[in-house]
C-alpha cells in the first residue's frame, strides 16, 4: 500500500479478472479510487470491486460495457466520472484473443472485425472519451502485446495487427495530449498466467520456451509497470512502450 495516487481516479477497462483485475487492485493499493468495466462476467467484476474496497479501502465501481460498442465505451467513461467525481488515469486493458485462430486464408470477416473492434477501436474510443475529462497530469496507459512487435508463429496475424496499432495509437496520442500535460504510454506483456491463457494450458510449453526465464508473467508484474506509468515519477515519460515479456523480444 502506498499513497502515490491519493486523490486520483482510475478507469481500467476489461478488469473483471486477469491482468485487468491485477491492475485495478494495484492502482487502488497506490491510493486511487477505481472504476472497472466488464463485458459479461458481472459476478467476477463485482467480486473484484468488492476486493478493492475490502483490501484497500478505496471506492470501486463495476460498469458493464462491451469494448466493441462505441456508445457503451463512451457511456462507461462518463459514468466513471459521474460516480467517482473525476478521471485521472485511463488504462485501456480490454482485449480479446483466441489461441486457436486459423491462418489468415481461413479467418472469417466476423472474427477480424471482433478482434479489431475490441483491441484497437475500443481503445481509440475510450481515449477519445477520456480526453474530455483528463486534467493536466492525466495518464493514458494502453495494454499492447509482445506480438505487436514480433510474431514467432502462424495464426496471429490479425491479433498482432490489432496490437501493433496500439503502439501507433500510443505515439499519436502522446502528441495530441502532450501539450495538455497528459502522458500516454504502452505496456506490452508477454504470455501471462490468466484464465484466458493459463501457464498450464496446452500451448504453454512453447510459449515458455520463447523466454529465457522459461515461465509466464504473473498479472501483478504487468500491473507493476502500469503503476509506474500512472505515478508522479513518470511525468516526463510519454509515447513509450515498456515490454514486460520476459525477454521474448530481446
Amino acid at each position: 500500500m502506498s499513497e502515490k495516487l491519493n486523490g486520483k481516479v482510475a478507469l481500467v477497462t476489461g478488469a473483471s479478472r486477469g491482468i485487468g483485475a491485477a491492475i485495478a487492485l494495484r492502482l487502488a493499493g497506490d491510493g486511487a479510487d477505481v472504476a472497472i468495466t466488464y463485458q459479461s462476467n458481472e459476478e467476477a467484476a463485482r467480486e473484484t470491486a468488492e476486493r478493492i474496497a475490502k483490501d484497500t479501502g478505496r471506492r470501486a465501481v463495476a460498469i458493464q460495457a462491451d469494448a466493441a460498442d462505441a456508445e457503451a465505451v463512451t457511456a462507461s467513461v462518463d459514468r466513471a466520472v459521474r460516480e467517482l467525481g473525476r478521471l485521472d488515469i485511463l488504462v485501456n486493458n480490454a482485449g480479446v484473443n483466441d489461441m486457436n485462430l486459423p491462418n489468415i486464408a481461413d479467418i472469417s470477416v466476423e472474427t477480424v472485425d471482433w478482434i479489431l473492434d475490441v483491441n484497437t477501436r475500443g481503445s481509440i474510443l475510450a481515449a477519445r472519451a477520456a480526453a474530455k475529462h483528463l486534467p493536466e497530469g492525466g495518464r493514458i496507459i494502453n495494454i499492447g502485446s509482445c506480438l505487436g512487435e514480433h510474431v514467432p508463429a502462424a495464426g496471429f496475424a490479425t491479433y498482432a495487427a490489432s496490437k501493433a496499432a496500439i503502439t501507433g495509437l500510443t505515439k499519436g496520442l502522446s502528441r495530441d495530449l502532450g501539450p495538455r500535460g497528459i502522458t500516454v504510454n504502452e505496456v506490452a506483456p508477454g504470455s501471462t498466467d490468466t484464465d484466458m491463457n493459463p501457464e498450464d494450458g496446452p500451448a504453454s510449453q512453447y510459449q515458455k520456451s520463447l523466454s529465457p526465464f522459461d515461465r509466464f508473467a504473473k498479472p501483478e508484474e504487468i500491473a507493476a509497470a502500469v503503476a509506474y506509468l500512472a505515478s508522479p515519477e513518470a511525468g516526463f515519460t510519454t509515447g513509450t512502450r515498456i515490454g514486460v515479456d520476459g525477454g521474448v523480444n530481446a
